[in-house]
This record gives structure tokens, C-alpha cells and sequence, in this order.
């Protein structure tokens, strides 16, 4: 009875391995992100319901993302490109800012304004001048950490003979993986940060095929286990997007005594500023009733 139990067990993991290798057909919305669905103006289709909402819009933004920060370079090592695509589509559908194109895509748009001024486009195309939106607010995504394989729960099914060495196998190869992210919102009038979030995400891989058969006979199977990079990265970003949408939600602007950009309150001797002036200015002096001079 054992033996069967064993055998049973042993052809269940062995066919668990090459359901792997040999995949299944596509699914429509089956890829697993968390960024789904579409945007079109203020509606959202089949949004995850984790996304953050607003009822009404802030303002007009633009997504811009630093391509000389060495993230942005790493990012090939996974085959991944821009993160501004998903990044827009889940602002558009939160409904929180209207996204505005500072891209790629400006260039096509400057292109059919020349065309509209060489007189080729048929009359009235309106291409004319004083019809572009501006930018209220820059927001800049960065990837702060990102680590594949990070830990792992080895030994934590241990038993004992064949069932237990299948379980060991399993449980060797858990491995978690966590990515950190990092929005900045500037408003684009006074070059002001308004505001600023950190996210991140984590989850689990298991490696079954490379855990019981090492990779060996199947070529390598222990691929099939790892979830792709860009998943994880994209929780993060939703995850500080949300943070993000929380705080600026009841926003209060940031105040300095005197007016912002004047120098602030902290006075420097000898300086011109408002608050160094107040420094250099003589004490006051009474008489003898307690009467100031």
C-alpha cells in the first residue's frame, strides 16, 4: 500500500513537470499582471480593482523617465523596455490626472503640424497653432531595487523516503522575488516637488521541474517557474502610484514664511535675503519704563 501511495504520488509530480514543458494554449487576458484592462477618457475597462480612483481630475500630466539613470540600461537585461506605456495606462484609468503626450510621439505630432505649415494637409485639417495642452505636472518613475531570488524555503517539507525527497525538492525551489519603485511628481510651473512615493512588491516562484529533476532531461525546465521580471516591477510602480494618489488626494501646499523662493526662514549673516536682514538688524533697546527705543 505504501509502495502505491509513493508511485502515485511520484507520477503525479512527473506529470505536474511535463504539463510545464509542454505549456497550453494562450489566454486571452490570462498574463497575470496586475495592470489590466484599457482607459478611454475618463472610463476604465477592466481595471484591477486595487488601483487607486479619484473622482476628479488634478490636473495635466506628463510621464518622463530618466534614459541615463543606470535602471533604465538594466532594464534590457530582461528584455524589458519603457515603463511609461504602463505607467500612463494606470493613471488614465485611475482618472486622477489627464495624461498629456511628451514623448516619442511629440515628434509625430510636430511632424504633422510642419505638414499642416507646408500647405499639404486639405483645408480644414485644423492644425493650426494654441490647440496643445500643457503639462501641469511631470511625474518620473525610478527603479530602486529589484532582485530576483532574494530567499528561498529549502527543507521546510522534509519527510521522510521518496515522498520526502519529492517535497524537499519542492519546497528547495521556493524562491521569492521584490522590486522597489519610485515616483516624483514636479509641478512644472515653480519646478516644485509636490509630491512623492515609494512602492514595492514581492512574490513567489516554484521551480518543480528544476527542483525534482534538476533541469537535466527537460533541458532546462526550471525556467518555466520564474515569473517574469516585469510583473513584479509593475506591482511596485502600482503600488507607489497608489501611495502616491493617497497623499496628494487631500493635499495641502507646503508653505514658506516670506514667500517660497525669497530665501526661506533661515537667514544667513551678512546675506540678503528677508531673514537674513532680520539678523543684522540691531536689537531693540528700552529706557527705563520697559519702553522700546
Amino acid at each position: 500500500m505504501n509502495r502505491l501511495i509513493v508511485s502515485t504520488a511520484l507520477s503525479a509530480a512527473v506529470a505536474m513537470a511535463l504539463a510545464a514543458c509542454a505549456g497550453t494554449e494562450p489566454k486571452l487576458g490570462g498574463g497575470g499582471t496586475v495592470a489590466t484592462g484599457a482607459a478611454g477618457g475618463a472610463q476604465a475597462a477592466n481595471a484591477n480593482p486595487q488601483l487607486e480612483k479619484c473622482d476628479k481630475t488634478l490636473g495635466t500630466l506628463g510621464v518622463v523617465e530618466d534614459t541615463a539613470a543606470p535602471w533604465y540600461h538594466q532594464l534590457s537585461q530582461y528584455k524589458l523596455g519603457s515603463t511609461v506605456p504602463v505607467l500612463r495606462m494606470m493613471i488614465q484609468q485611475s482618472n486622477c490626472f489627464v495624461i498629456v503626450e511628451r514623448g516619442n510621439a511629440m515628434n509625430k505630432m510636430m511632424m504633422e503640424r510642419q505638414l499642416s505649415q507646408s500647405g499639404e494637409m486639405r483645408t480644414g485639417s485644423n492644425m493650426g497653432k494654441g490647440q496643445m495642452v500643457a503639462a501641469d505636472y511631470t511625474m518620473s518613475p525610478t527603479i530602486t531595487f529589484s532582485q530576483k531570488g532574494t530567499g528561498g524555503m529549502g527543507g521546510m517539507l522534509g519527510g521522510a523516503g521518496m515522498l520526502g525527497s519529492i517535497a524537499g525538492a519542492v519546497a528547495g525551489g521556493l524562491k521569492s522575488n521584490e522590486a522597489s519603485t519610485t515616483l516624483l511628481m514636479i509641478d512644472n510651473r515653480s519646478g516644485v516637488q509636490l509630491a512623492a512615493a515609494e512602492g514595492s512588491a514581492k512574490n513567489f516562484d516554484f521551480n518543480v521541474a528544476g527542483g525534482l529533476f534538476g533541469g537535466g532531461a527537460f533541458g532546462g525546465a526550471g525556467g518555466y517557474s520564474n515569473t517574469p521580471e516585469g510583473k513584479i516591477l509593475i506591482a511596485a510602480f502600482m503600488d507607489s502610484y497608489n501611495q502616491l494618489v493617497r497623499a496628494v488626494r487631500n493635499y495641502k501646499a507646503q508653505e514658506v514664511a516670506g514667500g517660497m523662493g525669497t530665501g526661506g526662514s533661515l537667514g544667513v549673516q551678512g546675506g540678503t535675503t528677508p531673514a537674513s536682514q532680520a539678523l543684522d538688524k540691531p536689537a531693540a533697546t528700552t529706557d527705563k519704563k520697559g519702553k522700546k527705543k
